[in-house]
């Protein structure tokens, strides 16, 4: 089978990540491109890869069957819409962008466009994530009614250079709301609807080098659905306990335990559904074969631009409420 040609821009951590597990897929032919000479160089010799400092040069030399946006994310937007012209299949990293500027205009192009567009929400391709939606949409336990999240890492350990990246200014996608919450408040609206009201509490409390919030509370409406959120990034265990408690019993997944579980009313103890065990990588290959087969029109279960529109509206409902001490209504 010919392989598909994929472009990848931005070959920070993430971006090195996708261009890997591309490259694990054995479906991929990937080209890097990054304007940090150094760090491009390193990536290029390291995968055996073409390389181009500079995106347009690269739009130029040749086409691409898909192109990755691993970019901080105030720059999603434009580099999604300059792929799309050269038609290309577009994967942006998360956040969608900063802002809604041109958004609307993104989600028009991709319509109009034809080439397939997903948002790298990887909670999506989670078998823990999606067993437990699954389970949801039989309404064998009714209506979800309460969701609480606990969640949390020590984030110096897994992006140590995070004082000199994208995550010390909110203006290019930092803090633990657009960083971190974004994924979790995500499938929590892929799982029970989109959020409609919402109050955040948020400061910086313990990471070193940055002065953007490290800590979060929300407490939200997803239509008549309660949640809570509760994150960090500096505890020493590195857990996600997501709970949906409905009218004939609860649903819960444990990420760290890579595992769903139900308890039905009347049970006397939880019924856990256990994944194979995956490393960090396995999901992301995963997430990139779900990107492959959507450019061949396969059914995929990645994020939309219209779904990680609406977390957009999360993520700045979020900072908002933390500035102004109040609760935000989303459109």
């Amino acid at each position: 089978m010919k392989k598909d040609v994929i472009l990848v821009v931005g070959c920070g951590s993430i971006g090195e990540r996708h261009l890997r597990c591309f490259q694990r897929t054995g479906r991929a032919e990937v080209v890097a491109c990054d304007n940090n000479v150094v760090l491009l160089e390193r990536v290029a010799q390291q995968y055996g890869v073409t390389q181009f400092i500079d995106f347009n040069v690269a739009l130029a030399a040749r086409k691409y069957d898909g192109i990755v946006i691993a970019t901080p994310a105030h720059t999603h937007v434009a580099l999604a819409l300059a792929a799309l012209r050269h038609g290309a299949a577009v994967f942006i990293e998360k956040p969608l962008s900063t802002g809604f500027d041109k958004v609307d205009e993104l989600r028009n192009t991709a319509a109009r466009s034809g080439p397939f567009t997903a948002v790298a929400y990887v909670y999506h391709v989670m078998p823990w994530i999606l067993g437990a939606r699954a389970f949801l949409r039989s309404g064998k336990l009714g209506i979800p009614m309460h969701v609480t999240v606990t969640a949390g890492q020590h984030f110096p350990t897994f992006r140590p250079a995070y004082r000199e990246i994208y995550y010390t200014r909110h203006e290019s996608g930092g803090g633990a709301i657009q960083d971190a919450l974004t994924h979790i408040a995500n499938v929590v609206e892929w799982l029970v609807g989109p959020t409609t009201r919402l109050f955040c509490d948020a400061a910086h409390q313990v990471l070193e080098g940055v002065t953007v919030e490290d800590t979060v509370n929300v407490t939200a409406h997803n239509g008549n659905v309660l949640v809570n959120y509760a994150l960090n990034q500096f505890q020493a265990p590195n857990e996600m306990t997501l709970q949906i408690n409905c009218e004939g019993g609860s649903v819960r997944v444990e990420g760290h335990e890579q595992r769903w579980s139900v308890f039905r009313r009347g049970a006397k103890e939880w019924k856990h559904h256990k994944a194979a065990p995956l490393e960090r990588d396995d999901i992301f290959i995963a997430q990139a074969n779900a990107f492959l087969d959507g450019m061949r029109r396969k059914p995929t279960p990645l994020a939309t631009i219209a779904e990680a529109a609406q977390t957009l509206k999360f993520n700045l409902a979020a900072l908002e409420s933390s500035r102004s001490g109040k609760a935000i209504e989303l459109s």
